[in-house]
């Protein structure tokens, strides 16, 4: 029965350090200002933009 216990442990420490992953995330993202994120956004889609899409501009047919 012993192990019973400790697997119950575990678990429950799992559980908390998952919690403070997603909390320490969730400070991450809210961290940024309005600005920031455009910005990003922005950038991210002119990455997007100027990549050659998938299938396209290769010879083979």
């Amino acid at each position: 029965m012993r192990w019973w216990k400790i697997l119950g442990l575990a678990g429950i420490a799992g559980v908390a350090a998952t919690g403070a992953v997603v909390a320490r995330a969730e400070r991450r993202r809210r961290a940024y200002t309005p600005d920031e994120i455009r910005m990003r956004l922005r950038s991210r889609l002119e990455e997007a933009s100027t990549d050659t899409p998938a299938g396209q501009g290769t010879d083979e047919e």
